[in-house]
């Protein structure tokens, strides 16, 4: 952009932190305060009233937000327009990715969509469902890529592709048995979970409470914050879990895991979510349709393997 310091202003302002600015803009939060002293002086006013460790906007800060809002939005429609006529895609997407989804399908589509558009700056940041949708609604990111269920009204969801559900245990567990697991039958086992907030753990609850199976019922005796945590505990004979079949391929052809799947199956959509109203940007609508089509073909081709 041609003037950085409104940038940074926004950013600032919108999320009312200059340590969450300098953060967002990979800056340091002293180059932030910098940019924004040196719109002030050119305003010949102060923009933020700063009191007990907390800015708010002054009166004439609300306007130049205002205003920033509408430069900016047209600084992206422009920069549209003129990548339709040149066929020459430029830019910055900021993602957000689900753990599960970040570790295990984003980084092939991103490595794809970089090699086709190498002018385009990708940044991604990982965390729970909850705190990508969290990003998402205060425009910390363009574009999240969720496993859980969003119910925020003002978000739109883009359906991905869908993704199949399964138990692992341990080579040894009994249910290496069974031909396949039902929902009841979790009750019967130490059961090790994904923390609150995961969009995995989510869907399982809803699952089981859908067939008549009280999810607190369950023995969750480990709560952990990543699928790795989770597939090294169950390797480890801690318990039985529920997982997303592509984050287990590597430990099935090892043998070092089982899986069976449930019955009823259980499986879950992968979901861009975006603000509905905020302008989509050239960039952004390629990478949709980009991820869109590339993550369907590479889930319908993962092998699956659930005998050991």
């Amino acid at each position: 952009m041609a003037d950085r310091r409104l940038q940074v202003f926004h950013t600032v302002a919108r999320l009312l932190s200059f340590t969450k600015a300098a953060d967002t803009l990979h800056m340091t939060q002293p180059a932030v305060t910098f940019q924004v002293k040196q719109l002030e002086e050119q305003f010949n006013t102060r923009l933020f009233d700063r009191t007990h460790n907390r800015i708010s906007l002054t009166e004439a800060g609300m306007v130049v937000y205002d205003y920033s809002e509408r430069i900016i939005s047209l600084y992206g429609e422009m920069s549209n327009r003129v990548g339709e006529m040149t066929g020459d895609l430029r830019g910055h997407l900021f993602i957000g990715a689900s753990t599960t989804i970040a570790e295990y399908m984003l980084p092939r589509v991103l490595g794809d969509f970089k090699m086709k558009y190498p002018d385009v700056q990708v940044r991604m940041y990982v965390g729970n469902t909850d705190k990508i949708v969290h990003m998402i609604e205060d425009n910390s990111i363009d574009l999240g890529l969720v496993e859980g269920l969003v119910t925020n009204k003002s978000l739109a969801t883009l359906k991905c592709c869908m993704d199949s559900m399964i138990v692992i245990a341990h080579p040894d567990h009994v249910l290496g048995t069974h031909e396949s697991v039902t929902p009841q039958e979790l009750l019967d086992y130490p059961f090790v979970s994904r923390e609150e907030g995961s969009g995995t753990r989510e869907v399982t609850m809803e699952y089981l409470n859908q067939v008549g199976v009280d999810a607190n019922d369950l023995n969750i005796t480990m709560e952990l914050g990543s699928p790795e945590a989770v597939k090294g505990a169950v390797e480890g004979g801690l318990g039985v879990a529920v997982v997303s079949e592509a984050t287990v391929l590597k430990e099935l052809a090892l043998g070092t895991l089982l899986a069976r799947p449930l019955d009823p199956p259980l499986a879950r959509p992968y979901s861009f979510v975006y603000q509905k109203q905020k302008f989509r940007s050239l960039v952004m609508d390629e990478f949709l349709e980009f991820a869109k089509d590339r993550c369907s073909r590479d889930m319908l081709s993962v092998p699956v393997r659930r005998e050991v």
